[in-house]
């Protein structure tokens, strides 16, 4: 097993099961004692503002609030630099815990020893 899991999800609401499947494995990942770093990019680069997760929606899947706070509780969750500024967030627009980081920060956690890199 990997010992450091990156995850990039690129999809939000606009592909709610792909998007559900990144959180999921994530909180999964973390939850059984796997390094999790999340990246939200894309559409899931919503998700980083406070009360968004709430809406967000997906039949017979787990609560994305409750995914995010497993990740946040025990991983690293970063939204992405581009992402962030295409959408006007900003750092004190985000959930507590949630970094801004761009390529450089992504790329040298994906090139680490032990670190199995996916994207969603």
């Amino acid at each position: 097993m990997a010992k450091k899991l990156v995850i990039k999800v690129t999809a939000g609401a606009d592909a709610p099961e792909r998007c559900s499947q990144a959180f999921t494995l994530a909180a999964v990942a973390a939850a059984s004692g796997v390094e999790v770093s999340l990246w939200l990019t894309g559409e899931s680069s919503w998700f980083a503002l406070p009360g968004r997760a709430a809406g967000f929606e997906l039949p017979h899947a787990a609560p994305l609030p409750d995914l995010i706070e497993t990740i946040r509780a025990v991983g690293r969750i970063t939204l992405c630099t581009q992402c962030a500024a295409r959408r006007d967030i900003t750092e004190e627009d985000v959930i507590e815990g949630v970094r801004i980081a761009g390529a450089q920060v992504f790329l040298s956690e994906v090139v680490e020893d032990g670190a199995q890199a996916l994207v969603y």
